[in-house]
């Protein structure tokens, strides 16, 4: 076959007459079909040749042959060889007015041209003449060219013209015909506008294109209805009127027969795509407008109703269409979290599903249920559903449903059901895939924490934790434990007992044996009195672990040792002979060898009190974050419940238990700082938004016509509760919570500033700003780390604060937000609770020293005194908790006066410390408080403290 073809294109080149051009073609084609892989290589040489000696020809070949030889290009190049020749000859093909000559070439084109072939000029030009041609079929045929090559050559020479011929009127054509004009246009503009968002311009086109969702051409409609989506997710303000535009249409659908729409139906659903789109519009702005959001709520109520209507086929396919429209209306819902109704009625619909036979809506279910559980409109309604899940955590098969179980339940879980949730997810982790063990440890770890009523229980979950999945447990998990263990006195006692125990066991994790060296070196005195657990059968227990332990371990266990030395004199010989061994001494390990060294020295050397000294307990861990939950948003995203969510369904209680002291009141005086006890009578008038410091650019390129907001209605009750508190909740509304934990050392301190998203859509520009007076900038030093400008739907972002009191100073820093949310612009200005008397260190006085002190201080610069009601009843406990959460300290038996509170401290600054004396004078039978007064004392060679007022006023 190969000697036959060559001879054949021989003789043709050579001027033979044994065989005519058409035999030859003939031959080729013949030999294409047939031949073998190597065969074929021959052919496209074969073919190369013939179109050459064609076009440098006599007889050049006509538009059919073009069209024929183009073929059978595409054919070699679908069989796997590449394709370098005859890219001309498709290009002449575009030039042609027969409408398969033209399909052929853009086929050609879009598959097989590049969009750095030099031709790219020509087809350009020939797609332009389409373009502009009128004719229909020809323009269809160029969109379909653009989209599929997509090019960014081909948004930058069509990004331009495409828009017009989307809203342009063609009253000459067949509409038929200019409808799928439109529709091949918009999905066109739709594919450039992903590959190329910069080179797509925003006009006058934009308007108009929303009135395509009116169009009678629901082809027109669903294309239409893609583009604006995409556009609305970039660009909201721009298309924001095509909300009430998808509701009208949608309104029409589902309320049509299957009749209604017989072209658009499918299997008895009335377009389901053009619907499932429609959602999806309405997902990129927040609720409509009354009237519009009463029409969009009929609409999502008949889908929930059609969902419990009995199905009018069997076929999968119906319930397929069906479900797709169902599940984006429950996101809908999701996604506004506006109507308790509704919320309650897409919770029971998809509790039916969570016990369907079929596995994908038994995933769906659970999903989404995940996301209604931290609205508090549907919370109760999803925990009524726990059972189900926690069986079809046990039940499943497929493991991505039982992932899905799991995260509901840590979605669902809050005091009530804690201790239920938290041991059935133990009982499953023993028997949990390997892919999710990691994710479901810490979300054990992370729910034994947050509502730990009973810190025994929470001490019991982690150690059973740590025996079921060792391997699982990060160093994130056992750090908590042992910082929760330090900061509460009322656990250490029952946690060193019981970490005794479970190291008793002959098999145990080396992260118990991690907890139990850390908390017994610790606490372990407060067990040396059982005779079970005395310090030589401490020290035993944990040396028997040590040679099965990693270098880290030992490390540890070694300091435990050392800590042992100085609870437990009576083991000291035993102890100092294990560091004085040889396998210690002369360890291969550095970190080994060094501690066993310093530590054997150490207790040699060292007298009692400098060993008691140096090895002292360790101090209380600062409050922060919990690491575990970081870890975990870490790993699954921000999809998390937070504790921005828990708090919004438990507004008034602490995380674990503890009711919030009882909210100060208003202040009673325009000051941002007086009367910061709380315990004035009339609030002030609300504060105008501070001064803006941006100038003339901030008000030209704002987002907004104030680039700064007023205060937040409420702002200033929540400023002066923080007064004499450094945590909770400093700001909420139905889009973002403000939560707060901060801590002060002399003129120094940091905050930690926590931003959550309660809703379900993105923050987009989130930009949190710190706006202070020029003279506050003068005496306080704020140093702010940026914060990422996108906040996931239901996650949490932190800013860290570090402030420096340089001077004394009045007014308090107003912290300005401003973000996008679906669309519409968001400003919210609120005081930052930084205020002098976080800077107060308390100091102890005797009475002598105390009213010696106070009659020197006569001058009317060093005194305030302010008489007024108070606003609640005066509950002497509470008194002294505002006293002593001021920030100085309450000095008892100082007052003649046993009725009388007596306070003194230190207000420290970067330039000089100012000591202030405080006491009240309370008349309970008048619920008056006669006199409240302050005085201060200036240390020789310090300037006047122009702000003690503030702080002690």
């Amino acid at each position: 076959m190969r000697r036959y073809l060559l001879s054949t294109i021989l003789c043709e080149k050579k001027g033979g007459k044994g065989h005519s051009s058409e035999t030859i073609r003939k031959n080729l084609v013949t030999g294409t079909r047939t031949c073998c892989s190597s065969d074929r290589r021959l052919c496209l040489q074969l073919h190369r040749f013939l179109l050459a000696s064609y076009s440098s020809g006599d007889k050049a070949l006509d538009g059919y042959s073009k069209k024929k030889y183009v073929c059978k290009l595409l054919f070699i190049f679908l069989l796997g060889h590449d394709i370098d020749f005859g890219h001309m000859e498709a290009v002449n093909l575009l030039s042609s007015n027969r409408y398969t000559e033209k399909q052929i070439g853009y086929l050609f084109i879009s598959v097989l041209v590049n969009s750095n072939s030099e031709l790219i000029r020509l087809i350009n030009n020939a797609i332009k003449n389409d373009l502009a041609s009128r004719n229909p079929t020809f323009m269809g045929l160029a969109l379909h060219c653009i989209a599929n090559v997509g090019s960014r050559e081909m948004a930058e020479a069509f990004a331009g013209e495409i828009p017009k011929i989307l809203v342009a009127g063609y009253v000459s054509c067949v509409k038929d015909t200019m409808d799928s004009v439109k529709q091949s246009a918009a999905l066109c503009l739709l594919r450039l506008y992903r590959t190329s968002p910069d080179l797509v311009p925003m006009g006058d086109w934009t308007s108009r294109v929303v009135h395509l969702l009116n169009d009678q051409h629901l082809g027109v409609v669903t294309a239409a209805t893609s583009l604006i989506t995409t556009l609305a997710q970039k660009n909201p303000e721009e298309f924001k009127t095509s909300v009430s535009l998808a509701v009208s249409r949608l309104s029409r659908i589902v309320t049509s027969a299957s009749t209604d729409l017989q072209d658009y139906t499918y299997y008895f659903v009335p377009a389901p795509w053009l619907s499932v789109k429609l959602l999806r519009l309405l997902q990129c702005y927040p609720p409509p407008d009354p009237a519009v959001r009463g029409r969009l709520t009929e609409c999502l109520e008949t889908i929930l109703n059609k969902a419990q209507e009995p199905p009018k086929s069997k076929k999968v396919q119906h319930s397929n269409a069906k479900n797709a429209v169902l599940f984006e209306a429950i996101s809908l819902i999701i996604h506004h979290d506006s109507e308790p109704n509704l919320l309650v009625r897409a919770c029971n619909q998809l509790g039916q599903f969570l016990q369907h036979r079929e596995t994908n809506l038994r995933y769906l279910a659970l999903e989404s249920m995940c996301t209604l559980a931290s609205s508090e409109f549907s919370h109760e309604a999803v925990k009524t559903h726990i059972e189900t899940v926690i069986n079809a955590l046990k039940t499943e098969r497929d493991v991505s449903v039982r992932q899905r179980a799991v995260d509901l339940l840590y979605a669902m879980c809050d005091r009530s059901n804690a201790q239920q949730i938290v041991a059935e997810m133990l009982s499953y982790l023993e028997t949990a895939d390997y892919s999710i063990r990691e994710e479901i440890v810490l979300k054990v770890a992370i729910l034994a924490e947050k509502y730990a009523v009973d810190y025994t229980w929470y001490v019991d979950t982690i150690l059973n934790l740590i025996r079921i999945a060792g391997d699982y447990v990060s160093e994130e998990v056992w750090y908590r434990v042992i910082q929760i263990v330090i900061n509460r006195d009322d656990v250490q006692g029952y946690a060193a007992k019981t970490v005794f125990e479970a190291l008793q066991a002959p098999a145990c994790h080396e992260n118990l044996v991690k907890v139990g060296g850390y908390i017994l070196g610790e606490f372990g005195n407060l067990i040396a009195g059982d005779p079970r657990s005395s310090p030589l059968i401490q020290f035993n227990l944990l040396h028997s672990k040590f040679h099965l332990c990693s270098v880290p371990t030992r490390a540890l266990l070694l300091s435990t040792y050392i800590k042992f030395v100085n609870l437990f004199p009576e083991v000291k010989t035993t102890i100092q002979d294990v560091l004085r061994s040889d396998s210690q001494l002369k360890n291969a390990d550095v970190e080994l060898q060094q501690r066993a060294v310093e530590y054997l020295r150490l207790s040699t050397v060292a007298s009692t009190d400098i060993l008691a000294t140096v090895l002292e307990e360790m101090p209380p861990f600062p409050e922060r974050e919990s690491s575990i939950l970081a870890k975990l948003k870490k790993k699954k995203g921000p999809s998390t419940v937070t504790d921005l969510e828990e708090a919004k369904r438990e507004r008034s209680a602490d995380v674990n238990g503890g009711p919030e002291p009882a909210p100060a009141s208003a202040v009673s005086t325009p000051s941002p700082s007086a009367d910061l006890l709380g315990l004035g009578a009339a609030p002030p008038a609300p504060a105008g938004p501070p001064p803006s410091s941006g100038g003339l650019l901030v008000d030209v390129f704002s987002d907004s016509p104030s680039a700064v907001a007023p205060l937040a209605p409420g702002s200033e009750d929540n400023f002066a509760r923080f007064v004499c508190k450094n945590n909770g909740v400093l700001f909420e509304n139905q889009l973002l919570q403000i939560g707060l934990k901060s801590e002060f050392r002399q003129n120094l301190g940091r905050m930690f500033i926590f931003y959550g998203n309660k809703t379900s859509t993105q923050f987009l520009n989130f930009t949190p700003t710190l706006i202070c007076s020029d003279d506050l900038q003068t005496n306080l030093s704020l140093q702010t780390k940026p914060v990422d400008p996108t906040v996931d739907g239901g996650a949490q972002v932190q800013q860290v604060v570090n402030i420096e009191c340089v001077s004394d100073f009045t007014e308090a820093p107003v912290l300005n937000i401003q973000f996008r949310y679906g669309g519409t612009f968001q400003n919210v200005s609120v005081k930052l609770p930084i205020t002098l008397n976080k800077f107060f260190q308390p100091t102890e006085m005797a009475s002598q020293d105390f009213f010696q002190r106070w009659k020197q201080l006569s001058s009317p610069q060093q005194e305030v005194q302010n008489i007024f009601k108070a606003k609640h009843p005066m509950d002497t406990e509470i008194t002294k908790a505002k006293i002593i959460g001021f920030g100085s300290a309450l000095l008892e038996d100082v007052d003649p006066n046993p009725a009388n509170f007596v306070g003194a401290g230190i207000i420290h600054t970067k330039t000089t410390q100012i000591g202030c004396l405080l006491r009240l004078e309370p008349n309970l039978q008048a619920q008056l408080l006669e006199s409240v007064s302050a005085k201060r004392w200036l240390p020789p060679g310090t300037h006047r403290a122009g702000g003690a007022r503030g702080a002690v006023g």
